[in-house]
């Protein structure tokens, strides 16, 4: 490869990555609106370190459940797992329905490997798959001390 296709390799993988980190966070909201939870999505959190920060650290977005007592565990535990759901494409390959994007010598098998990436569920989203129940059990006990006009807990 020449210097020029590193580059652009490079390029491709960034982008993929940023679409992909977006887009995971997204699945995991897509479950919850579809199930009725709500849900807050902070744009690069991180208040220390500002958008820059957080941008390069990757965390380009965060989706926070409003779990509620009466919340399933199961809705939890899927929009967890959701972000597997941006592997479908290559999981076509081997039926023939998408073309195998590691088949090429182009710039779409460095995305594809970005995008990859993005669809494995993160530690936390694992901590939530095997914790759900906790999860919700503490959303229970918390609802009596939390203000969902300010979205803080309240000083009662």
């Amino acid at each position: 490869m020449t210097p020029i296709e590193i580059a652009a390799a490079a390029v491709a993988l960034a982008l993929a990555v940023s679409a992909g980190l977006v887009a995971h966070e997204l699945a995991h909201a897509a479950v919850l609106r579809a199930a009725g939870v709500a849900y807050r999505i902070d744009w690069f959190p991180g208040d220390d370190t500002g958008v820059l920060g957080a941008g390069l650290r990757g965390r380009w977005a965060a989706v926070r459940p409003r779990a509620t007592g009466e919340t399933p565990a199961w809705v939890l535990r899927c929009s967890a797992m959701m972000p597997l759901a941006l592997a479908v494409p290559l999981a076509l390959v081997p039926l023939g329905v998408v073309a195998d994007p590691f088949a090429t010598d182009g710039l779409v098998r460095f995305a594809a490997v970005g995008w990859m990436a993005c669809a494995l569920p993160s530690p936390q989203d694992f901590s939530v798959l095997w914790y759900a129940d906790t999860a919700v059990a503490a959303a229970a006990d918390d609802a009596s001390s939390y203000d969902a006009s300010t979205d803080e807990p309240s000083a009662t």
